[in-house]
């Protein structure tokens, strides 16, 4: 199981208000053409029949647009992107892992009313938590309290194999709590509680999920402003009890928050990489424009045979590289591994992801970016670079990207 982020969805807040006092409305406030940012942290660790499996940090980057308005305004149409990362260590291990493979991409639509209610079909696997926070309609001081029906959707076809988004309902109660401060400046914060407990009423094979119990308490900081989320902070605890009588929990904590980076002037860093490239004298290196950011195509990138070992030259390329991505040290990266038509589709997957790997740790080393700032995945050949056919092709699809990242 991953979370993602528990509220519906954190909007870009730039500046939280002066506190105020006395009793105020909460309400959503959209706007048909806004995007916006949003980067949530998942710390947790995995125990198998109450014995520690393994502990996970999840990277979860998303990117939402406000498609347009309804129902008087008072509803808005929301398309999102969420990507997700993972670094995993085994119980027992020590230290840190090095970067965050990439575990999945997932898109969705939905709607969204000014009190917080989300409608959306029923195919779609996120965002995770609906309908939280939600208000009601009157005036809260603080102390005040109220309920709210929502639920979750998790994404169980890799864990326990359910095809369709699982739907988990549940009841939260809310307490408003005033003015709370958050990375120097107050906003008003809202306590968010709610218990799972969960009895599923068919049972498809013996990894289905029986019985779920489990817990979630929030504070959300909201920005009168924007009226939108500003950050929250969870902990969670959940336990699966499957079919076939084994156990899996899931205990940690989350938090989110909205990226604030600067709007990446795409064309003018790609002219300033190229030009940095051609003074360092990189060879075998292009730089493109594409929807992430800035990619530099480190082509026929040479590694030990059939290894993941990066030779002395390419060492040295890399060397420049760091260097390079040093000077734009506030913008995450992707380090993508590629590979030539040669082998199985799972091989050359596995090979490309280990490729990335060495490049994406031979970084992180020379101080390019600590390790929760990069992202590694592994292509195979799914997305050749030229012809195949031809030892030239083969030589340029035998490479690893680097992408700067719009965050």
């Amino acid at each position: 199981m991953k979370r993602f982020f528990s509220a519906t969805v954190l909007l870009l807040a730039l500046l939280s208000c002066p506190p105020s006092s006395g009793a105020e409305e909460f309400f959503y406030k959209h706007r048909a053409g806004d995007k916006y940012r949003i980067l949530s942290t998942v710390r947790e660790d995995v125990y198998l029949d109450r014995r520690l499996s393994h502990s996970a940090l999840i990277l979860n980057r998303i990117a939402v647009t406000i498609e347009g308005l309804s129902s008087g305004e008072s509803r808005a149409r929301h398309s999102a992107v969420f990507d997700t990362a993972e670094s995993t260590r085994p119980a027992g291990t020590a230290g840190e892992s090095r970067g965050f493979s990439w575990a999945r991409e997932y898109r969705s639509v939905f709607d969204r009313d000014e009190l917080g209610y989300v409608y959306i079909d029923r195919e779609y696997f996120m965002p995770v938590v609906r309908n939280v926070p939600v208000f009601p309609r009157r005036d809260l001081e603080p102390g005040d309290t109220w309920i709210a029906e929502g639920h979750e959707a998790h994404d169980f076809r890799d864990t326990f194999g359910v095809p369709d988004p699982y739907r988990i309902p549940f009841t939260a109660q809310y307490r408003y709590l005033g003015e709370r401060e958050w990375k120097g400046n107050f906003y008003p914060a809202i306590e968010v509680k709610y218990r799972i407990q969960n009895d599923s009423p068919e049972v498809r094979g013996p990894l289905w999920p029986r019985r779920i119990r489990g817990s979630s308490d929030q504070i959300i900081f909201w920005d009168r402003g924007l009226g939108q989320p500003r950050s929250y902070r969870e902990q969670f605890a959940m336990a699966f009890e499957l079919a076939n009588g084994r156990v899996i929990e899931y205990r940690g904590e989350a938090e989110a928050e909205i990226l604030e980076a600067a709007s990446m002037d795409r064309e003018k860093l790609a002219g300033e990489l190229a030009k940095a490239i051609e003074e360092m004298e990189v060879e075998d290196v292009s730089v493109r424009v594409d929807d992430k950011g800035v990619t530099l195509s480190l082509e026929d990138i040479q590694f030990l045979p059939d290894s993941a070992r990066l030779t002395a030259r390419e060492q040295g390329k890399l060397d420049r590289i760091a260097e390079i991505l040093g000077r734009y040290a506030s913008r995450d990266i992707e380090v993508a591994g590629h590979t030539a038509l040669a082998g199985t589709a799972e091989g050359r997957e596995t090979l490309s992801r280990e490729r990335a790997a060495a490049v994406a740790d031979y970084l992180i080393g020379r101080g390019a970016r600590s390790p929760d700032r990069v992202i590694i995945r592994g292509y195979g050949a799914e997305r050749p670079a030229a012809d195949n056919a031809t030892e030239e092709g083969r030589r340029r699809n035998r490479r690893v990207e680097i992408t700067i990242l719009e965050n």
